[in-house]
């Protein structure tokens, strides 16, 4: 195996962390919607736990591009 195909193997296993993340967020809104839903008065606490939530999700999935572009471009 030459070091090209390595780098595209390995920058396609550190992308598998999309996946992950995608369920994640799902997880996280999908809590949010029904949690708004049952008591609508607790909105301001929520949804702003619900952005920290997602901000913090949405690195993991930036990091994980990042890793896979320095294996396919460094």
């Amino acid at each position: 195996m030459d070091i090209a195909a390595a780098r595209e193997i390995g920058a396609g296993i550190a992308v598998i962390a999309l996946a992950g993340v995608g369920i994640g967020l799902g997880n996280i809104f999908s809590t949010l919607v029904s949690s708004i839903a049952r008591n609508p008065s607790a909105r301001p606490h929520v949804f702003g736990l619900g952005m920290l939530g997602f901000a913090l999700t949405e690195a993991v999935a930036l990091y994980a591009l990042l890793i896979a572009f320095l294996i396919l471009f460094v």
